[in-house]
């Protein structure tokens, strides 16, 4: 078979790997960018844009079903679920073709098909032409991830669902079962209540949204419940049976068993790392319950392999996927300054009212014993937030006691991930509660709760 020659290879095209293969265009790198489905990945396609498509439907309809509270009639309040999915589908279409005009910009060969690493840095690419193998100088693996499932539990797309195929259901349940508290289950589970659907979550551990603030979780979960929802923590799923358009399940807990019943079930136990038959035991490249293992510059143990994103290992987001692509190529090009830096990455639910968080939570003060001080501004104190009719939440802000540094930002509000960023900025500069203090805030914004948090932290409230 004859080989043909190529520079850097990107094997994967979701937000890391495309953001990868245009960085290391930009740094003057031929590169060839290989995807077995779609550009954009899971994140572009079944992921993040078109649930937050359809997460903006459901708070359009809660808001129009309180538009009295504003002064605003509206009668004959109704939705085309089928028209709700199809919206979003054309949102991912319509990004889809975004990423195929930055490949284009950026000069980024694009060949589709399945990719295997073979030893002597060949990878071999299998597509509907045929199959051709290419030798490279560099390789960057972002091959992502897959919705984790239950043994013995079949995906049929109808009653039993993943993230990924829940997005393409074209009918509305009556009942259904979230198995999983994580951002994914939550998200969903926000958006088939607001329209109506009776929703159970079940988790496993003892808060919804295991890796958040336990406060900010228990705050989120009162407003759920209060909205409608039935939350169960500290739960296992057992007999998990479908028969017929019927899903059945016992709820276990402490012994205690409860028989569940309805129409749907969606799995959101997690993801698992795309990383079977795709060559890494060919070529002899770790791995760590089933993630990748890479050093601090994102390398393998296999010179000129790198790797990104899901496959990696937790956390799974996007936005930190595509800072790894980033490094990778620079990396790769000889300019990288810096290694990855995990400790100050965002983490976002785009539920109503949604939670965003960047650095430590309390409990992991405590764990680290750090003395800390924590500032609490509710936005039912916040002008703003009244003005609009968005009182639910508050900013959480620990501070290290002793140097003022800003330890972690924790935010549950309908905005909470657009507010974040301000936070993330702080500690990437490992910035103290008084720059944020002295720092101007335009009045009237939401943004005024954090420097309230900050203050508050530091003894010295002003608007509480």
């Amino acid at each position: 078979m004859t080989i043909e020659n190529k520079d850097l290879i990107v094997l994967g095209a979701g937000p890391g790997g495309y953001t990868a293969a245009i960085r290391a265009s930009q740094l003057g790198r031929k590169v060839t960018l290989i995807e077995k489905e779609a550009l954009g990945g899971v994140c572009l396609n079944w992921g993040c844009i078109p649930s937050k498509a359809l997460l903006r439907t459901a708070q359009l309809y809660t808001d129009f079903k309180h538009a009295k509270d504003f002064g605003i009639s509206v009668e004959n309040l109704k939705f085309d679920f089928s028209a709700i999915i199809q919206r979003s589908r054309e949102v991912a279409a319509k990004l889809n073709g975004g990423v195929k005009y930055l490949m284009g910009k950026n000069k980024v060969e694009t060949i589709f098909g399945t990719g295997k690493i073979l030893p002597g840095k060949i990878l071999e690419i299998k597509n509907s032409e045929g199959t051709k193998q290419y030798s490279f100088k560099d390789i960057i693996i972002a091959t992502g991830g897959s919705p984790r499932t239950i043994p013995g539990v079949e995906i049929d797309g109808e009653v039993f669902h993943t993230s990924r195929t829940i997005l393409e259901n074209k009918r509305l349940p009556q009942k259904m079962l979230v198995v999983g508290a994580g951002a994914i289950g939550i998200e969903f589970a926000y958006f088939f209540n607001a329209l109506g659907v009776q929703v159970t979550v079940a988790e496993m551990l003892d808060q919804i949204l295991p890796p958040e603030d336990t406060e900010i979780s228990k705050a989120l979960e009162k407003v759920l419940v209060k909205n409608g929802m039935i939350i169960k923590t500290g739960v296992k799923i057992e007999n998990l049976k479908k028969a017929g358009k019927t899903v059945t399940a016992s709820i276990m807990s402490n012994g205690q068993e409860e028989k569940w019943s309805g129409d749907c079930c969606l799995i959101a136990i997690g993801v698992l790392a795309n990383t079977n038959n795709i060559g890494l035991e060919e070529v002899g490249i770790k791995t760590d319950r089933g993630f990748i293992k890479v050093d601090g510059y994102l390398q393998t143990n296999v010179p000129n392999h790198f790797a990104i994103g899901d496959i990696i290992g937790p956390p799974q987001l996007a936005h930190k996927a595509s800072h790894e692509g980033i490094l990778a190529s620079e990396v790769a090009c000889g300019v990288a300054e810096h290694p990855m830096d995990y400790s100050n990455i965002p983490g976002c639910t785009y539920c109503q009212p949604q939670v965003a968080s960047v650095g430590l939570t309390e409990r992991a003060v405590k764990e680290k014993g750090i003395e800390y001080n924590v500032g609490k501004m509710p936005f039912s104190a916040v002008g703003k937030a009244i003005a609009i009719g968005e009182t639910d939440g508050m900013v959480k802000v620990i501070t290290d006691k002793s140097t003022g540094e800003v330890l972690g930002v924790h935010i549950l509000h309908s905005e909470a991930t657009e507010m974040i960023s301000e936070a993330a900025i702080i500690r990437s500069h490992e910035g103290i509660a008084t720059s944020v203090i002295e720092t101007i805030h335009p009045h009237p914004t939401l943004g005024e709760a954090l420097m309230e948090a900050m203050a508050i932290a530091e003894g010295r409230p002003i608007n509480f």
